[in-house]
């Protein structure tokens, strides 16, 4: 592969594999998809997602995000992030003159923020009430505490109470896969009865928004849930890699880094530090990353521009010598570099524009 080092690669083949196999777990329970394009921020794939995989919308985390892809034809967003202060509320009027933009909140602050958008604008907002999924992030508790916060919102004129939404994150922590089936049946079941207590107030609950990457797959577990919002899932990881759920075949994002230093046996250093690899770390297992070529190879340092390597002086590394990492984390690269390297096999097909990179507010 002809790339210059470090260089962010993304396999294609596997990318499309990855869509289409998602699609087909999601379609054989009738539960849409609203793909979160903060893994990938590129209006490529996010065409791809709708192409093969029937993407219904997207999600964003930031509205800058939304700008971008609003700009780029796509007309159904959810920002799945609280939007506090005038400055986001007045990019959310000019968005939703243009576009169908739904909102999350849980407090009073954001949704008359929101309400005072839609009365300027002479419309409802779509409004999702964030439930906490069981990290203790954003959200109201499942149950009475998101009931007694829909009865404070919904007079409000200006927001529309359409759904209820988590993100059930503390399942990247399990490892285990029956356990994490149950993780993935017990967000579906706080989500669901919660809806259904919302409903049994008079509150029209269409939308009952979760799933991770990770639950997604345990879609057959996730009952009266309507969409989800994987994201991580179209690269994979070497966090998903860890817990045994994907193969290094379904990771589709790697960076290709080159040997600069081999001074001493078991040690080297590498072009690629945590502007490229970030330094994210994963639960089951240590290190910066999985280094394909070498698995026993360990990524144990980060400067900015250099990646310590150590590994069992069985083999050797010279300068000059090429190695293919899975990042921990795949949703952060994309935002470290302007482009990816689109490649099927050994062969680079394209250049993928990361359109929406360092819109993070």
């Amino acid at each position: 592969m002809n790339v210059s080092t470090p260089c962010v690669v993304v396999d294609l083949d596997i990318v499309e594999r990855n869509i289409k196999s998602m699609a087909e777990k999601l379609n054989s329970v009738k539960i849409s998809h609203r793909p979160h394009i903060k893994t990938h921020k590129s209006v490529y794939f996010a065409k791809l997602q709708q192409e093969l995989g029937g993407a219904k919308g997207i999600t964003c985390a930031k509205i800058s995000e939304a700008e971008v892809f609003a700009e780029h034809g796509f007309n159904d967003i959810l920002i799945a992030f609280p939007l506090v202060g005038r400055d986001k509320l007045e990019r959310l009027y000019e968005l939703a003159k243009k576009i169908k933009v739904s909102v999350v909140g849980d407090s009073l602050e954001v949704a008359k923020g929101i309400s005072d958008i839609g009365i300027r604008l002479e419309q409802k907002i779509p409004f999702l009430i964030e439930l906490d999924g069981g990290i203790h992030r954003c959200g109201r508790q499942p149950g009475d505490d998101a009931l007694a916060y829909a009865y404070q919102i919904k007079d409000l004129p200006g927001i529309d109470i359409v759904g209820v939404l988590s993100y059930a994150g503390q399942i990247y922590d399990i490892g285990e896969k029956d356990l994490m089936r149950e993780s993935a049946r017990t967000e579906a079941r706080l989500l669901v009865e919660t809806a259904k207590l919302l409903r049994e107030h008079e509150f029209s609950i269409s939308v009952v928004s979760g799933g991770s990457s990770i639950s997604s797959k345990f879609a057959e577990e996730m009952g009266e849930v309507t969409e989800v919002r994987a994201g991580n899932y179209i690269f994979h990881d070497r966090a998903q890699l860890s817990t045994g759920l994907v193969t290094v075949n379904d990771c589709a994002l790697r960076v290709v880094v080159t040997v600069v230093s081999a001074t001493e046996p078991g040690r080297a250093i590498i072009d690629a530090g945590s502007k490229t690899l970030s330094s994210d770390s994963v639960h089951f297992g240590t290190g910066y990353g999985y280094v394909i070529e070498h698995p026993e190879i360990e990524i144990f340092k980060l400067n900015e521009e250099h990646g310590y390597l150590r590994f069992p002086t069985l083999f050797e590394l010279s300068v000059g010598d090429r190695l293919t990492v899975i990042p921990n984390h795949s949703c952060v690269l994309p935002n470290l570099c302007d482009e990816l390297i689109g490649v099927r096999g050994e062969k680079v097909v394209t250049h993928i524009r990361v359109d929406a990179r360092g819109k993070n507010v």
